[in-house]
C-alpha cells in the first residue's frame, strides 16, 4: 500500500505534488529515499540494515554494541571488519580532516562506502583527484533528469529519465589512472565514478541524488538504475549502514557533546595534557579573582560620551546580515538580501521587482546601463537560492558578490 500511494504521490492527478527535496529515509514524498532505504533488505537480503548516527572517525576506538548513538545498530561490527558497505545518501558531505581520514581508512580496511550528494567537500575530492562542475547540481534547474550506469556484466551504459527535478552535476576532472567511470549525464559526462583499494575496499562517489529518490525509482523501470547503481557494493556484506550523521553535521560544526572531540572540552583535555599550562592554570585564575575583588570596590565612573546614532540603513542592513550570518540561517538571510535588492530598485528607479517577469529585467538594465549578461545571471542566480532547501556559505557568498558589483556599476 505503501509503494501505491508514492505512485499516486509523484503522478499526475488532481493533488499538487509535493516539491520539497529531503532525500530523507521516511519520507514518502516524490524527493524523500523511503524506496531506496526500503529496497535494501530486499538488495542484501544476508545483511543487517542499521542506521548510522556516528562519525566515521569514532570507529577506530568504539564498537557499535557500546556507541549510544547508534540505537538502531546491534551488531559487533568493529574498525577493521570488511564486510560493511557505508551508505551516504544526502543534500551534502562536508566531512572534516580526521573524517576524511576515517573515510579514507575505512576503505583501506576492505569496506565499501557509497557516496551521493549535490556538495561534497573539496578535501574529499581533491585527495580523489576530482574536481565537480561549480555549483552545477544546486542551481540546475532542468525539469527532467537523464542518467546513465554501466551495467557491471554487459558492461553496457543504459540509460534512464524522469520528468522531475535535475539538480545532478559532473566531473569536469578525473585521474583515469585510479578512477572508474561508472555512470555518465544526458550529455555523456561522468557523474558516477568507482575508486578501488589494495585491501579490497572501494569507494563510489555519485552526483545525482535525484536519481535515488522515490519519484524517480517509481518512474518507469528506473529501479533498475537503482539496482545496477549499488551493484558495485559485495552482495555478501554482512551490514549495510545508512548514514544520517552527514545530514546534521559538516566541518566546524561539531561541539563538545557530539562524541568527535571538538569545541571546549576538547581544548581542555589539550590544556591537561601540557604539564606547565596545567599548572599555570589555577594560578591564573586565582589572579583573576583577586584583581576582581580589588577591582570590584566602589569608584566614581567616568559618564561615557553618547554618540548619537546614525540614521544609516546600509549600516542596519550589515549589522542584520551579520546576525543572520552567525546564526548560520544563510536561506533567511538570502531572503533578506533579495527583499533589500527589491526596495532598493522599487525606490532608486521606480520600478516594480518581480524577479520572474522579463520585462523586469529589460527595464531595470535600461535604467541602469548595467551590463544585461551579469544582470541576467544575477536574477537567475537568486531565483535559485529561493527554490534550494539549504544554502551553503559558499553560495552565500557568491551571491553577496554578485549583488555588491550590482550596487557599485548600476
Amino acid at each position: 500500500m505503501a509503494f501505491v500511494a508514492l505512485t499516486a504521490a509523484c503522478g499526475s492527478g488532481g493533488k499538487t505534488m509535493n516539491k520539497r527535496v529531503t532525500l530523507w529515509r521516511t519520507d514518502k514524498i516524490p524527493y524523500g529515499t523511503y524506496y531506496a532505504y526500503e529496497n535494501l533488505r530486499h538488495l542484501f537480503p544476508n545483511s543487517n540494515v542499521v542506521v548510522n548516527k556516528r562519525s566515521p572517525d569514532r570507529y577506530r576506538s568504539y564498537s557499535v554494541k557500546t556507541d549510544k548513538d547508534d540505537e538502531e545498530d546491534n551488531t559487533a561490527t568493529s574498525y577493521d571488519d570488511p564486510s560493511v558497505n557505508y551508505i551516504i545518501i544526502t543534500n551534502q558531505v562536508i566531512p572534516d580532516e580526521s573524517e576524511v581520514n576515517a573515510l579514507l581508512n575505512l576503505v583501506g580496511k576492505g569496506q565499501h562506502i557509497f557516496i551521493s550528494a549535490f556538495t561534497i567537500s573539496e578535501s574529499l575530492l581533491d585527495s580523489l583527484h576530482l574536481k565537480p562542475a561549480f555549483y552545477t547540481s544546486l542551481f540546475n534547474s532542468e525539469d527532467s533528469l537523464t542518467v546513465s550506469v554501466n551495467h557491471p556484466e554487459t558492461n553496457d551504459f543504459l540509460s534512464f529519465t524522469y520528468p522531475g527535478k535535475a539538480l545532478d552535476n559532473y566531473f569536469i576532472k578525473v585521474d583515469s589512472n585510479i578512477t572508474n567511470i561508472l555512470g555518465r549525464d544526458k550529455y555523456g559526462r561522468p557523474n558516477f565514478v568507482q575508486f578501488n583499494y589494495d585491501g579490497g575496499g572501494s569507494l563510489l562517489i555519485n552526483l545525482a541524488p535525484m536519481a535515488f529518490t522515490n519519484f524517480f525509482l517509481l518512474h518507469k523501470n528506473n529501479k533498475a538504475y537503482y539496482d545496477n547503481a549499488l551493484s558495485y557494493l559485495p552482495k555478501n556484506s554482512t551490514v549495510i549502514r545508512w548514514d544520517e550523521y552527514f545530514r546534521y553535521h559538516t566541518a566546524g560544526s561539531g561541539n563538545g557533546s557530539d562524541g568527535n572531540g571538538k569545541g571546549l572540552f576538547s581544548t581542555l583535555g589539550w590544556i591537561n595534557k601540557q604539564q606547565g599550562l596545567k599548572s599555570a592554570l589555577p594560578l591564573l585564575l586565582l589572579l583573576m579573582l583577586i584583581i576582581y575583588l580589588f577591582e570590584s570596590k566602589r569608584k566614581q565612573r567616568i559618564i561615557p560620551v553618547i554618540i548619537p546614532l546614525k540614521n544609516a540603513s546600509v549600516d542596519f542592513v550589515k549589522t542584520v546580515g551579520r546576525l543572520y550570518f552567525q546564526r548560520h540561517d544563510n536561506k533567511n538571510l538570502a531572503l533578506k538580501m533579495t527583499v533589500h535588492f527589491q526596495d532598493h530598485v522599487r525606490g532608486r528607479y521606480g520600478i516594480r521587482a518581480a524577479l520572474n517577469d522579463p520585462e523586469f529585467e529589460k527595464k531595470l538594465a535600461w535604467k541602469t546601463g548595467y551590463n544585461v549578461n551579469n544582470l541576467t545571471n544575477l536574477l537567475f542566480f537568486m531565483n535559485s537560492l529561493q527554490e534550494m532547501h539549504d544554502v551553503s556559505d559558499a553560495a552565500l557568498l557568491e551571491f553577496n558578490r554578485k549583488l555588491e558589483h550590482f550596487y557599485k556599476y548600476a
